[in-house]
């Protein structure tokens, strides 16, 4: 069956020349950006409960632009001043480019991984010694905790905000091609929002091992998958299906 439309369960990109805008062009098909999931911050009083004082760290692992916002606002509604001497520690670039929101980037030691996570080790292991703190989501990555554990690192956890299920009641009678997913609970907000959704003639299009293991037991069909070695992007892998849904 051809593919007219895509769902994408994620914020639409802000740059003019994204990914999806070349799909886009090239491929004819209307695509929407919907977020299935947000987040809501949770107050300094609830981090205190954690029984977690700033003042006790001497790096931060951020492994997400909502993490950096979320430390940040903490720290002011607890009017805790970040030291000079604080390490940060990035998951990817484009966290650590983000952390120039609140830091003169130049005068703050940054150090930052490629993609993965995993990709921090050798720097983790050259600073064993610092005390981290982890600022997260009630809904963490297990490969993450388990890396720190393995390392030895003296690390803490905190959460400073939860992920939410978004209202999509409007959509109940939208019918899209192709639904685009990228974690667990977007997953989870697709059946929580529909608990009666039937699959049927619906392409679903997963980013990433925890989001297949999510898809498959929830019972859904996946049709689209990403990364692969051939497709190692979503907007690779949605291009290469469509090319041959769409042949005439």
């Amino acid at each position: 069956m051809k593919v007219k439309t895509i769902l994408v369960s994620q914020p639409e990109p802000k740059m003019e020349n994204s990914p999806y805008a070349r799909l886009i062009e090239k491929s004819k098909v209307k695509v929407d950006f919907r977020p299935f999931i947000h987040v809501e911050g949770v107050d300094a009083k609830n981090v205190r409960q954690q029984k977690i004082d700033l003042k006790d760290f001497t790096a931060i692992i951020l492994t997400s632009r909502n993490a950096v916002d979320h430390f940040f606002r903490i720290a002011d509604e607890m009017r805790f001043k970040v030291p000079d001497s604080m390490k940060y520690f990035c998951q990817s670039e484009a966290v650590a480019y983000y952390l120039q929101k609140y830091v003169v980037y130049r005068k703050r030691k940054i150090y930052v991984g490629k993609r993965l996570f995993s990709e921090l080790t050798p720097m983790f292991k050259k600073y064993k010694d610092e005390k981290f703190l982890l600022p997260s989501s009630d809904s963490l990555k297990p490969d993450v905790p388990k890396l720190l554990d393995e390392l030895k690192l003296s690390w803490t956890r905190g959460i400073f905000y939860n992920t939410v299920v978004s209202d999509l009641s409007d959509l109940k009678e939208v019918y899209y091609d192709v639904l685009v997913f990228f974690s667990p609970s977007g997953i989870e907000s697709l059946l929580k929002n529909f608990p009666d959704f039937e699959q049927k003639d619906t392409r679903i299009a997963v980013f990433g091992n925890s989001t297949i293991n999510a898809a498959t037991e929830a019972g859904l069909r996946i049709d689209i998958k990403a990364p692969t070695p051939e497709t190692p992007s979503m907007t690779m892998a949605l291009q290469k299906y469509i090319t041959d849904a769409n042949k005439a």
